[in-house]
């Protein structure tokens, strides 16, 4: 036989813990009531003094008695047939008493029991169609299918803060899943990263000498078309560069970096002279534990793009200061600035608004501060422009 739902297997629970409680108390008072047995056993035997006593009075010769035995018999007569009346009395209101009290036992009885199975089907409701719900739910995180948007309200407050724990164990469970599909996508970009970067310095070499040894020869004809190759084999070589960055990660031990030193070297270093450059480094900003060589490309990075976002002038505002926990780098440009719904795909690879650019520099960039247990996010500059933020955790 197939098994019972579980609100019915919960109903039923509910009834019987409901009804057998109303039940004994109705035997109970079946029982109390068996105990008038004694009292009417009582008065059968009331009836036999009665019965001896009326038998007495006719044996007895009272014409020898004197008055005053006359009159003491007859007072012990009235009194015993008085006790036998209100004897008949009690027993008839004996009966109808507990004939009344049957009566109201079965009343209150039925009533109680049709509570006790009203209350166990709304409370089988209350806790079966919450239970049904939230396994229904874990299906849907079985199948990493979101969470239906409306759900019943049905059920105690603590159902509630059950459903919005497995609301908030579905969106912690989408982020990990989603951020080990990046994070696999991106093991399995470097690594053709690697291979590629690999196979294109191997072939350079020989091109890079191959147009060195003709150029010494080349016509003038010939010297252009040899420019042609050598500015094409350095893009090339640029971009094995690129290649071969995105796809290492960084090795060796880790040690303090101090992101004011050394933002502000890149900013004396790599910035040209007709842009005008501010950093501000707050008091008591600690410095961060981590690799400093992929850390100065990834802000070298960041700055050249800044930069170039401006055409080569305007003014870039660099700020350092601690967050709480974290560390946070701000690089602003009064460029152009970056749309909105490309805010976040400027970190993917080869993805570029620039003529000429690669698409792998800021996922270099992203790379090496994933690498530091940082994040990065672009927000607007007031006036216009991109601000590149980058936190990392503190040393502590």
């Amino acid at each position: 036989m197939p098994a019972l739902a579980f609100r019915r297997r919960i109903l039923l629970a509910m009834i019987v813990f409901g009804v057998l409680p109303t039940t004994l108390g109705i035997i109970g008072w079946a029982m109390a009531l068996r105990n008038r047995a004694p009292a009417i056993a009582g008065r059968a035997a009331f009836e036999e003094v009665g019965a001896t006593g009326r038998h007495f009075l006719r044996v007895l010769d009272t014409t020898r008695l004197t008055p005053e035995e006359r009159a003491a018999l007859r007072e012990h007569t009235s009194e015993l047939n008085s006790a036998m009346a209100q004897a008949n009395r009690a027993e008839a209101f004996s009966r109808y008493r507990a004939i009344g009290i049957t009566i109201v036992i079965i009343i209150l009885g039925s009533f109680l029991v049709y509570i006790s199975v009203v209350i166990s089907r709304v409370l089988s409701r209350q806790l079966s169609a919450p239970i049904d719900e939230l396994v229904g739910w874990t299906g849907f995180l079985r199948r990493g299918e979101p969470l239906p948007l409306s759900a019943s309200r049905s059920g105690a407050p603590e159902f509630a803060a059950l459903r919005q724990a497995f609301r908030d164990t579905a969106a912690e469970i989408q982020a990990a899943r989603s951020a080990e599909l990046e994070a696999e996508r991106l093991r399995a970009f470097r690594e053709v990263a690697r291979r590629v970067a690999h196979e294109m310095k191997n072939p350079l070499t020989p091109v890079r000498l191959a147009v060195r040894h003709l150029a010494e020869n080349a016509t003038p004809e010939q010297r252009e078309s040899l420019e042609v190759l050598t500015a094409e084999s350095a893009r090339l070589e640029q971009l094995a560069r690129e290649f071969a960055t995105l796809g290492r990660l960084p090795e060796g031990p880790s040690a303090e970096v101090d992101l004011g030193e050394l933002l502000g070297e890149l900013l004396r270093t790599s910035v040209p002279e007709t842009v005008t450059t501010s950093l501000s480094v707050e008091s008591g900003t600690p410095p961060i534990v981590g690799h400093y060589d992929p850390l100065r490309r990834a802000f070298g990075n960041i700055i050249r793009n800044a930069v170039e976002a401006m055409g080569g002038t305007g003014r870039l505002d660099v700020r350092v200061a601690r967050q709480g926990m974290s560390v946070m780098v701000s690089v602003a440009d009064h460029g152009p600035g970056i749309p909105a719904e490309n805010r976040q795909r400027v970190f993917e690879p080869y993805y570029t608004e620039k003529s000429e650019g690669t698409g792998l520099g800021l996922s270099i960039v992203k790379q090496a501060i994933d690498h530091h247990r940082g994040s990065i996010a672009v927000r607007e500059t007031e006036g216009g422009g991109a601000t590149f933020e980058v936190r990392f955790p503190t040393k502590a």
